[in-house]
């Protein structure tokens, strides 16, 4: 049974302009994502920047209110959750921050960045010292970091203690919002690992958001590409990596770098113009930029479809190329 479902999601920001603030349009960071998350399953959600990746997440976290659609965390609806429901969901739901300097608040020591979450949850606070002194061992930090400062810290310690503050109450879902693309390969590879293993011992469901593909295949059991609002391929990760179907996807993979100087990878150079979210074109939206569109995908918008051979690879394209 689905951990957390997300049904015709659609999260619609309004444009405004002149003295008056008149909405002229909206932006159409979401429409219509919809997907399901089994326990125990990594799902990484990739795409370029503004394609509405960050804003699937804040969604189901709750931090922005949902335009339609439905989302469901062990068969309790949360799309529209008051302030005291969502304060509970948090206990099963939490998140990791792209830059962890910016979430974490630099006048309290680790300590009490972790105490507080105790404290905001009403949480049994009898033995808390020597269990956010077991919290930060987990993570790869010793007691002595508890009495520091997050500016005393470098960017992989930071965001260690940001993963220790989002598994403090034991949550069923994280959702890491581009945890490592701010720290150094050699970092980035030890956060990952990190968790892996937390994943592994603590029984951890992972929403893992990123623009590096690499990334995310080497923690992601399934893979969804997002362009523009939309899923536009989605399924198993070595599936997604090594038989891409969709023109955006191709490219994707193309561009990801091989680690040996003797080798090269055909590159896709996407040409034509990036459309307006605020005025997507008819049709597939990414027709502006394929270099095989034909003329219904300039008048007919493709479904996330079953691929014949595999029903658990599903693409939205008219053609599978």
């Amino acid at each position: 049974m689905a951990i957390l479902e997300v049904r015709n999601l659609k999260k619609y920001f309004p444009v405004t302009s002149g003295v008056f603030l008149r909405r002229t349009g909206w932006v159409y960071a979401l429409d219509d994502v919809s997907f399901s998350l089994d326990p125990g399953e990594t799902l990484g959600i990739v795409g370029e920047s503004g394609c509405g990746k960050t804003t699937l997440g804040r969604c189901i976290m709750g931090l922005y209110v949902p335009s339609h659609g439905q989302i469901t965390v062990k068969n309790q609806i949360v799309s529209n959750l008051n302030s005291v429901q969502r304060k509970k969901l948090a206990l099963n739901l939490q998140m990791i921050f792209q830059d962890p300097f910016d979430s974490l608040n630099p006048r309290q020591t680790v300590k009490e960045i972790l105490e507080e979450k105790y404290s905001i949850h009403g949480k049994n606070k009898t033995d808390l010292d020597s269990k956010i002194s077991r919290l930060i061992e987990r993570v790869g930090l010793s007691p002595d970091s508890l009495s520091k400062f997050p500016h005393e810290f470098s960017g992989g310690q930071r965001q260690r203690i940001g993963i220790a503050r989002a598994i403090s109450l034991d949550p069923a879902i994280i959702i890491c919002d581009e945890p490592v693309s701010a720290l150094d390969v050699s970092v980035q590879s030890k956060i990952l690992n990190l968790l892996l293993e937390l994943q592994k011992t603590m029984g951890l469901t992972y929403i893992f958001i990123s623009h590096d593909l690499s990334v995310v295949k080497h923690i992601s059991d399934r893979i969804a590409v997002m362009y523009m609002g939309k899923i536009v391929e989605m399924g198993d990760a070595d599936d997604i990596y090594n038989n891409g179907l969709h023109p955006y996807t191709k490219a994707l993979l193309s561009s990801i770098p091989i680690p040996d100087p003797e080798s090269s990878r055909d590159r896709i150079i996407l040409k034509g113009e990036v459309p307006s979210v605020e005025n997507p074109p008819c049709g597939c939206r990414f027709n502006t930029r394929c270099d095989q569109v034909q003329t219904i995908c300039r008048k007919k918008e493709p479904k996330l479809l079953k691929n014949e051979k595999d029903p658990d690879h599903l693409t939205a394209c008219h053609f599978f190329f």
